[in-house]
C-alpha cells in the first residue's frame, strides 16, 4: 500500500530547534514582552510598530541594518496558545488584506526538564520561496536570534 505524500507545506518548510536554558515562562515573556531586544541578528535592530498577540491581531515592525537598510514587516497572528504556540503569516496585513505571501511562521515552546524546547518553523508557498529563504541565511539567522532569545530569557528568569 502506498503512503500518502506529505502535505505541500511540509515540503517547503525550514525549521530550527533549540533547547533553551531557561524556564518556558521566561522564554514566553522574552518573546512576548522583549521582542525588540532579540528579534534581528545583531547589528540589525527592530522597531516594533505593533504586536497584537491574538488571532487576527496585527504584527508590524521595521528591521534596520547597520548600513541604513530598512525592511518593513507586516502580517497577522493566526493562532496564539499562551506559553505553547504562536502562528503568524505575512500573507495578510491588518484587516485581512491579502498581500504577496512569503511564510507562515510557527513557534513552539515546550517544557523539557526545567528548560524550554523552542522550535521555529517557516512554511513557504513554493519550493522557490523556501530556497530563497534558505539562501538568505535562514538557518544562521533564525539560529542567531534563538541564541539572542535565550540570552534575554535567562536574564529575566
Amino acid at each position: 500500500m502506498a503512503s500518502c505524500p506529505p502535505p505541500p507545506s511540509a515540503l517547503h518548510e525550514l525549521r530550527i530547534t533549540r533547547l533553551i536554558d531557561a524556564p518556558r515562562e521566561a522564554v514566553w515573556r522574552a518573546w512576548t514582552d522583549h521582542l525588540a531586544e532579540w528579534w534581528c541578528p545583531k547589528p540589525w535592530t527592530v522597531e516594533i510598530v505593533e504586536q497584537d498577540l491574538r488571532p487576527g491581531g496585527r504584527s508590524a515592525m521595521i528591521m534596520r541594518g547597520p548600513n541604513g537598510e530598512k525592511s518593513p514587516q507586516e502580517g497577522v497572528f493566526l493562532e496564539i496558545v499562551p506559553m505553547e504556540r504562536i502562528v503568524f503569516t505575512d500573507a495578510f496585513t491588518h484587516g485581512w488584506h491579502p498581500v504577496g505571501p512569503f511564510i507562515v511562521g510557527i513557534l513552539e515552546f515546550s517544557e523539557e526538564d526545567g528548560k524550554t524546547r523552542y522550535t521555529a518553523s517557516a512554511r513557504h508557498w513554493s519550493a522557490e520561496a523556501k530556497a530563497e529563504h534558505e539562501a538568505m541565511g535562514f538557518t544562521e539567522g533564525w539560529g542567531t536570534v534563538a541564541a539572542q532569545l535565550e540570552e534575554v530569557a535567562r536574564r529575566i528568569a
